[in-house]
C-alpha cells in the first residue's frame, strides 16, 4: 500500500477588523502603529548655544578678568609682547641663533630699559609730586574770579548745616568723624611689592613664549583634526603675529618721534622738563584720541602755573594740539594704512572698557586686543560681520559698487542716435 502524505499548506492571518470600514486592513494597522508612535506634547529640545547661555558666559569672563586682574594682566601683556617680538626671535633663529638666546636678550633688554627709564624719571616726577601742593594753590590764586562763587556755596552749606544739625556745641548732635584716606606715597609704598610681582610673571612668561614659541604652534597644529582646519589655524596665527607686530613697531615709532617734537617744542616755549614732557606725549598717545586729550589739558594746567598771563600759557597746549593732530590725521593713517585701519567707535568702546575693566594699563593694550580681534575675526567666515564693523575702511564692498554701477547705468539717459 501506498501511503499518501498530504502537505499542509500555511495558512493566511486573518485580517483584524478595522474601525474604519473605508480603509483596508493594512492602511489601519499603519495607523494604529504610527499613532501609537507618535511624540507627545513635549518641549522641544533646542541644540546648540542659546543667547542666555552666551550672555551668562560672557558676564562670568568679565567677572573673572576683573576679579583675577593680578593674574591675567600681566599674562595678557606677555602674551602681546610675545606677538610683537616674535618675528625678530624667528629672524635670528634663521641666523643660527638659539631661540632662548635671543629670548634671554629681548626679556633682559627690556628690564634694564624699564630700570633706566624708572631711575631717570623718579627725580622730575618726585618734583612734580612735591611741587602738587604749590600748584594747587598757585590755580587757586590766578582763577580767582571763581572763588566767589565756591564761598557762596560754601555759606550756603554752612546755613543748611545749622538748619539742619543746630548750632555747634548743643546737645543731642551726632559728633562729625573724618577718616582721612592713605596719601600718595603710602598707597606707592604698600603697591611696590605687587607691582614688582606682577612684572616679574610678565617678563618670566614672555621668556617661555618667546623661547618656545615653535613649539607651541606645533601642539596647535596637533590639535587640530582636518588638514583644512591645521592650514586655518596656521594662517590666523601668523597673520595675527605678523600684523600685530608691524602695527606696534610702527606705532611705537611713530609715537617715539612724537615725543621728540613735542620735547624740543615744550622746550622751544620754556616749559618745564621738557623731557618729561616727550615721554609722556609718547606714552599717551598709545591710547587713541583720550591721551591727546590728558596731556594738553595736563599742559594747560602747568602752563597757567608757569606763565603770568593767560595768552602765555596757553603756549604749551598748543603745541602740543597741534603736534597730536598732525599726528593723528595725517601721519598715523598714511603709514598705518588702511589695511590696519580700525573703526573709531570700535576704538573708544574699547577703550572704555578696558580702561574700566584694567584702569590705566587696560587703555594701553585696548587698541591692541582690538587689532587682533580683528584679523582673527576677518579669517572667520562666521564673524564677517564683526569683521566689518571692526574695520575702518571707507571703501564699499565690491558688490555695493556693481550695484551703484548698474543704478547709474539705469539712470542714465540714452544716447542719441
Amino acid at each position: 500500500m501506498h501511503s499518501k502524505t498530504t502537505r499542509s499548506t500555511p495558512k493566511a492571518p486573518k485580517p483584524e477588523p478595522s474601525g474604519d470600514p473605508a480603509l483596508p486592513s493594512g492602511a489601519a494597522v499603519a495607523e494604529a502603529r504610527q499613532t501609537q508612535s507618535a511624540p507627545t506634547d513635549r518641549p522641544a529640545v533646542i541644540l546648540g548655544p542659546s543667547w542666555a547661555l552666551i550672555g551668562l558666559f560672557l558676564i562670568a569672563a568679565v567677572a573673572a578678568l576683573y576679579l583675577a586682574k593680578g593674574f591675567f594682566l600681566p599674562v595678557v601683556l606677555a602674551f602681546l609682547f610675545a606677538l610683537t617680538l616674535s618675528p625678530v626671535v624667528r629672524f635670528l633663529a634663521r641666523r643660527r641663533v638659539p631661540e632662548w638666546l635671543s629670548a634671554g636678550v629681548l626679556v633682559a633688554s627690556a628690564f634694564l630699559a624699564l630700570l633706566l627709564g624708572s631711575y631717570f624719571l623718579s627725580a622730575p616726577i618726585g618734583e612734580w609730586i612735591d611741587r602738587a601742593p604749590s600748584i594747587v594753590r598757585e590755580l587757586e590764586r590766578k582763577v580767582g574770579h571763581l572763588r566767589g562763587s565756591v564761598e557762596q556755596l560754601e555759606r550756603a552749606s554752612e546755613e543748611v548745616d545749622k538748619l539742619t544739625g543746630g548750632e555747634e556745641g548743643e546737645p543731642g548732635r551726632a559728633q562729625e568723624v573724618v577718616l582721612r584716606e592713605p596719601g600718595l606715597l603710602t598707597n606707592v609704598a604698600t603697591s611696590t611689592p605687587d607691582i614688582l610681582a606682577r612684572i616679574l610673571l610678565c617678563l618670566v612668561l614672555l621668556f617661555f613664549l618667546l623661547a618656545y614659541s615653535g613649539l607651541f604652534y606645533i601642539k596647535l597644529v596637533r590639535s587640530m583634526s582636518s588638514l583644512s582646519d591645521k592650514k586655518r589655524a596656521l594662517r590666523i596665527s601668523y597673520d595675527i603675529e605678523r600684523e600685530l607686530s608691524r602695527y606696534l613697531f610702527t606705532v611705537a615709532f611713530i609715537n617715539t618721534c612724537l615725543g621728540i617734537a613735542i620735547g624740543i617744542g615744550m622746550w622751544l616755549v620754556g616749559m618745564p622738563n621738557p623731557v618729561l614732557w616727550g615721554l609722556l606725549a609718547a606714552l599717551l598717545n598709545f591710547i587713541p584720541y583720550v591721551g591727546a586729550m590728558v596731556g594738553t589739558g595736563l599742559a594747560g594746567i602747568v602752563g597757567i602755573v608757569t606763565y603770568p598771563t593767560l595768552g602765555e600759557a596757553l603756549y604749551g597746549p598748543l603745541v602740543y594740539l597741534a603736534c597730536t593732530s598732525l599726528e593723528g590725521n595725517f601721519i598715523t593713517p598714511m603709514v598705518v594704512g588702511r589695511r590696519l585701519a580700525v573703526n573709531p567707535v570700535a576704538i573708544f568702546l574699547s577703550i572704555a572698557f578696558w580702561g574700566w575693566l584694567w584702569g590705566f594699563v587696560g587703555m594701553f593694550i585696548a587698541v591692541p586686543l582690538l587689532v587682533a580681534v580683528k584679523i582673527f575675526s576677518g579669517h572667520i567666515p562666521r564673524l564677517s560681520a564683526l569683521a566689518e564693523f571692526l574695520s575702518g575702511d571707507p571703501r564699499k564692498l565690491p558688490e555695493e559698487e556693481e550695484a551703484e554701477r548698474e543704478s547709474r547705468r539705469a539712470r542714465a539717459p540714452p544716447a542719441a542716435g
